[in-house]
């Protein structure tokens, strides 16, 4: 079984600095598994900012759905894995079925994954529980999803972190 780490924060808290700090220890190659599919030219220009940063060791790979099968068909391919983000992993999932039960079907699999996986594994969520109670139905069903998942994922993973203000706060492991 490979280590498991799991990031939360909120946003702009250093939560994928973090992650691609801990993923490059491993050493290269690195996998970048990206959930994001940028839908205008804010989200293109923050993708465009964080494949820079990350540099020539790191191989990107985009998986806005099937996570726990990119996870299986590239490990052993890599050193190191990392997955950002789970939030718009949940976002993507949750605006295709809008039944959060399904989601949390997938975040189960990916969960059943983590045993067979050889290659370490850090996984990149927002924390978007600690807010106001959002007025419309679709943003308190989403918060909910991802407070649920973010649990399920902490649980299971060998270390947890939690960053405030550029901060990493070792919760786990």
């Amino acid at each position: 079984m490979s280590r498991v780490i799991f990031i939360t924060g909120g946003a702009r808290s250093g939560k994928s600095r973090l992650a691609e700090e801990l993923v490059e220890r491993f050493g290269a190659p690195l996998a970048y598994i990206a959930t994001c599919e940028p839908r205008d030219a804010e989200m293109e220009e923050r993708v465009a900012r964080h494949r820079q940063r990350r540099g020539p060791a790191w191989h990107t790979i985009e998986e806005p759905f099937a996570l726990a099968d990119a996870l299986r068909r590239h490990d052993g391919s890599f050193k190191g894995m990392m997955v950002d983000c789970i939030t718009l992993w949940l976002t993507n999932l949750l605006l295709r079925s809008d039944d959060p039960q399904k989601v949390l079907v997938d975040v189960k699999a990916l969960i059943a994954s983590f045993p067979v996986l050889a290659t370490p594994l850090v996984l990149v969520s927002s924390e978007v529980g600690m807010g106001i109670v959002p007025e419309n139905r679709l943003a308190r069903t989403f918060r909910d999803l991802a407070g649920e998942a973010n649990e399920l994922l902490a649980k299971a993973a060998d270390e947890v972190y939690v960053m405030f203000s550029g901060l990493p706060l070792k919760l786990k492991g």
